[in-house]
């Protein structure tokens, strides 16, 4: 793994999906590319006086169309290499969706647990105005969000930055999502990645023929799931996917790991971990000190939502799980995705599975534009309709409903519901249009089936484009 690349693990995938499409050699070349890549060294003033210099990036992959868009990660693995990697990921993502961005990422390269909050904001602040001074950040050119490391917080102090150094500007706060519902966030956006992992399972384990190819049953019922990974998209991808009949038997962290074939429950170890700083001792679960042979532990699917490179040609031959869900970044290199492919595994891509954060990053993009909340206008409106339509029922039927059933029926959809709404939208969509991708180019694999429909998007939009001047 010493001179391992994961731009270069990306650009694989895209060579392999290349092979099925007729695009010119100079057009697959701008694909692949990162058009802009910006690496800054700023110092910052600690709490005790002592200055210190921090190393971070932005990267814009493509700008086949405008904004870009991509999380900020603080992390100490941070290198130019990951973020060109995970920009480039966010362009095949965005366009596997649909979502109207280009893609882009950044990061810092500090460990969060060494800095007070004071010092944190600070580094952030320093970071924005980096990015400003560079037009590396704007509602219209380059529109940030959290990622690894990075939350709510951190985007309110990325939008009071950026609003402040730009005086009378409309839609200043369109400039970062993950924002916090007080600063025109929106509702649902905490746990879209989550949620759009456990769609996008739900959906593809509801596919009949595929699940008796793997020896399984259709639907969640059932499923034995392990999850690498409790930070916010694995303990939500836990939460639902236990919620829609799945047990989880084991839980990974990177301080250990805990198992029960009898399953566990999220919420329990999830409070755990927030009191004790781990999930070690749960209960009648077994502890695992090195957390990464859970992968390798019986199981229907294995979710990897931690960080990249976890499932590699070592471990690859002893997963014993029939689905592999990557809900983080690049967890499985390209030579353990081939091993795994050959064992006859199924994988759900990275780029599509996770595609819930940007997806509902999007409808927070267009929230702030419009400068009003989905719903807002029409859900009063809603409720007095089907409120005449359920009185009308009892008058001609006789029948009364109970006040339960009837504000089930009667209530209109706030916010929160058309987020949800448009996220399990866009995932069922974009599963299905890659399974058939899969099926007619017979790719034998949903990533090379997803980077097909993510780049022949990017090239008819570069084509119709063209080049100026």
């Amino acid at each position: 793994m010493e001179n391992y690349s994961f731009f270069d693990n990306v650009n694989q995938f895209v060579n392999q999906a290349a092979g099925y499409l007729e695009l010119p050699q100079g057009l697959l070349e701008q694909i692949k590319e990162c058009n802009s890549v910006y690496q800054m060294n700023f110092p910052v003033k600690l709490d005790n006086g002592h200055y210190e210099v921090i190393e971070a990036y932005r990267v814009q992959h493509s700008h086949h169309r405008l904004p870009v868009k991509g999380g900020i990660r603080y992390s100490m693995a941070v290198n130019e290499d990951e973020v060109k990697a995970l920009a480039a990921l966010m362009s095949y993502k965005c366009a596997l969706v649909d979502v109207p961005f280009g893609g882009a990422k950044g990061g810092v390269k500090i460990d969060t647990r060494k800095y007070s909050e004071n010092e944190l904001e600070k580094i952030t602040r320093r970071y924005t105005t980096e990015l400003i001074r560079k037009n590396f950040i704007s509602p219209a050119q380059d529109v940030p969000a959290p990622d690894y490391g990075t939350g709510a917080r951190e985007m309110a102090w990325i939008a009071d930055t950026y609003a402040a150094m730009n005086n009378g500007e409309l839609n200043a706060l369109a400039c970062v999502t993950g924002k916090p519902i007080t600063l025109h966030g929106i509702r649902g956006r905490t746990e879209a990645t989550g949620r759009g992992v456990f769609y996008g399972i739900r959906t593809a384990v509801d596919v009949a023929e595929d699940m008796k190819s793997l020896g399984l049953t259709p639907g969640l019922e059932g499923k034995r799931i392990i999850i690498q990974g409790l930070g916010n998209v694995g303990y939500y991808s836990a939460k639902y996917l236990q919620e829609g009949g799945a047990i989880i038997t084991g839980i990974a962290e990177y301080n250990g790991g805990i198992y029960d074939p009898n399953g566990l429950d999220v919420e329990e170890v999830h409070q755990l971990k927030q009191e004790k700083g781990s999930i070690l001792n749960y209960k009648n679960a077994k502890n695992i000190q090195n957390s990464i042979e859970l992968l390798e532990y019986e199981c229907d699917i294995l979710i990897p939502a931690a960080l990249e490179n976890q499932i590699t040609a070592e471990n690859a031959p002893g997963i014993k799980a029939k689905i592999v869900g990557e809900a983080a970044n690049g967890p499985v290199t390209t030579e353990a995705a081939n091993i795994l492919q050959e064992r006859g595994l199924r994988i759900l891509p990275d780029f599509y599975l996770n595609a819930g954060g940007v997806t509902v990053s999007y409808f927070e993009w267009l929230k702030n534009l419009s400068h009003v909340a989905f719903g807002r206008m029409d859900k009063r409106y809603e409720e007095l309709t089907n409120r005449g339509m359920v009185t009308a029922m009892e008058e001609i039927s006789g029948h009364q409903l109970s006040e339960t059933q009837k504000n089930s029926l009667v209530r209109g959809a706030g916010e929160i519901d058309i987020v949800n709404s448009g996220l399990e939208e866009t995932m069922i969509n974009a599963y299905y249009t890659i399974w058939e991708i899969m099926k007619t180019k017979e790719t034998g694999s949903l990533r090379i089936a997803s980077f097909i429909s993510a780049m022949e998007k990017i090239s008819t939009a570069y084509v119709a484009r063209g080049i100026f001047p």
